[in-house]
C-alpha cells in the first residue's frame, strides 16, 4: 500500500480530485497526509472531513527558505511517504528538498511545458496568440516548472477567452490527468528513460480536450 502526502496552499482542487479518483478506483495506495504552507488553506478542512491527517508548516514562521524546507520535509517524513505531490503549492522549493524527494516527487503546472513556466501562464498564452494551452504533470527536478513529463492536456483557446475562463477549462483538464499520473506511479506503470517518461502500457499520455 502507497503513502501518498499531498502539499497545498489553498482550495486544494486537484488533491479533492485525487482523494476521490484514490477510493473510487480502489488504488494500492491511501493519502497518508495532506500539508499546508498556509494555516488559512481551504484544503485542510476537506481533507480532515475525508479522516486524513492535516498539518501546517507556515512558511512565514521560518527565518529562511532553508529553514521552512527543512521543517516542512521533517513534517513529511513523519508520515513515511513513497510519494509526495504538490497540488497548487505555492512555494519554491530549493535543490535539497527536491533531491531528497528525487523520483518520488510530482507537480502539476497550468501550462504546456516548456512553454509558460511561472506564474500567469493563461494569461501568457492569451496574450502570445495561442491556440491551444493546457497543463502538464511532471517529475519535479531543481529547475522551476522543470523535469520529466508524465502527462499532458491540451485545451483549445477559444477567440473570447479571458484567463479566467480559460483557466476554468485548464483547471477541469488537471483533475483527470493529474490523479491518472498519480495512478499510474502508484501502479509501478511509469520509467524515466534519459530524461522522458514512459507509460508502460503504452497508454496514452495526452489528453486532448
Amino acid at each position: 500500500m502507497k503513502r501518498i502526502v499531498i502539499l497545498i496552499s489553498g482550495r486544494g482542487s486537484n488533491m479533492e480530485a485525487i482523494v476521490q479518483r484514490c477510493a473510487a478506483e480502489g488504488w494500492a495506495a491511501r493519502v497518508a497526509a495532506v500539508i499546508a504552507n498556509r494555516p488559512d488553506a481551504k484544503g485542510l478542512a476537506y481533507a480532515a472531513a475525508q479522516g486524513i491527517a492535516t498539518a501546517v508548516v507556515d512558511h512565514r514562521a521560518h527565518p529562511s527558505r532553508e529553514a521552512f524546507d527543512a521543517a516542512l520535509a521533517q513534517a513529511i517524513d513523519g508520515f513515511a511517504p513513497d510519494l509526495v505531490l504538490l497540488a497548487g503549492f505555492m512555494r519554491i522549493l530549493g535543490e535539497p528538498f527536491v533531491r531528497h524527494y528525487e523520483a518520488r516527487l510530482l507537480n502539476i503546472h497550468p501550462s504546456l511545458l516548456p512553454a509558460f513556466p511561472g506564474l500567469h501562464t493563461h494569461r501568457q498564452a492569451i496574450e502570445a496568440g495561442c491556440k491551444l494551452a493546457g497543463a502538464t504533470v511532471h517529475f519535479v527536478t531543481p529547475q522551476l516548472d522543470h523535469g520529466p513529463i508524465v502527462m499532458q492536456a491540451a485545451v483549445p483557446v477559444l477567440p473570447q477567452d479571458d484567463e479566467h475562463a480559460l483557466a476554468a477549462r485548464v483547471l477541469a483538464a488537471e483533475h483527470v490527468i493529474y490523479p491518472q499520473s498519480v495512478r499510474w506511479f502508484v501502479e509501478g506503470a511509469l520509467r524515466v528513460t534519459q530524461g522522458r517518461v514512459i507509460q508502460r502500457d503504452g497508454l496514452s499520455q495526452l489528453l486532448i480536450g
